[in-house]
């Protein structure tokens, strides 16, 4: 098989906090794969590791919100790319309200959607997410640098990329 990293390495793309809630139990965690994968209708496609309890939540889940961040906001990164939510109520850590269908928004994110889940494709060690956009909201000001790939570097998962 070959490697696509030598491709990836050249690409600085956005990451996104994704947040889930089925039966009472929330999770979030930072996600390097998403992307827009549909115009008309409107879709787009989140990954999640089979490893990561958000996955295991999101399985269950109707909705999943998609989070952008600033790229200042390396605290809120690190606390959902760096812990995991098998040891780390990280709601109980930031400000959040609850979207349609109950799902997890983050106060502080500048720009998010929760979105239906229309369907779950396995792709290997991740699960991807095809969702139809509920509620968005994005800031009148867009000059904000997003977060991207190269910023998370330095962020060590809280579980392990197997």
């Amino acid at each position: 098989m070959t490697d696509l990293g030598p491709f990836t390495e050249a690409l600085d793309c956005p990451m996104y906090v994704v947040t889930a809630e089925a039966g009472g139990e929330r999770a979030g965690c930072l996600v390097g794969f998403g992307s827009q994968c549909s115009m008309r209708p409107a879709r787009f496609m989140v990954w999640l590791s089979k490893v990561n309890r958000t996955y295991r939540v999101a399985a269950r889940a109707d909705r999943l919100g998609v989070h952008l961040l600033r790229r200042d906001q390396d605290g809120l990164a690190r606390l959902f790319g760096g812990e995991t939510g098998d040891r780390t109520d990280k709601f109980a850590r930031v400000p959040w309200h609850p979207g349609q269908g109950g799902v997890p928004v983050l106060d502080e994110a500048p720009a998010w959607f929760v979105g239906l889940v229309e369907n779950r494709v396995d792709g290997g060690d991740h699960v991807g997410f095809l969702l139809a956009p509920e509620e968005v909201r994005h800031p009148a000001d867009q000059g904000f640098r997003l977060l991207a790939l190269s910023d998370g570097i330095g962020i060590t998962p809280g579980h392990p990329v197997d």
